[in-house]
């Protein structure tokens, strides 16, 4: 099914009790959609403004990346290598 639109991506839920979960300047550009990033599992190859904390656990409090106008865009192109990452047997 093609579409000509694309609000598929974009999702808000502001009734959410964590909404919104970063400090953003424009609320209504706020995309909940990938409310959990789904690229935290790349590490330092997310894309995102992460720190790792002192105990080397990454902390993605400050990345609005995913949330963000573009931000879909920016998680799809990472998704083969997630896909990649996942299908890995240990």
């Amino acid at each position: 099914m093609l579409t000509n639109t694309e609000n598929y991506k974009f999702v808000q839920n502001s009734r959410c009790e964590f909404f919104p979960c970063h400090n953003v300047s424009d609320l209504t550009k706020f995309n909940c959609l990938f409310c959990y990033c789904p690229l935290y599992m790349l590490k330092d190859k997310c894309g995102g403004g992460f720190t790792y904390t002192d105990s080397g656990i990454k902390n993605c409090t400050n990345c609005t990346l995913p949330h963000s106008e573009g931000g879909y865009d920016h998680v799809m192109s990472k998704m083969k290598e997630v896909i990649r990452i996942g299908s890995e047997k240990e």
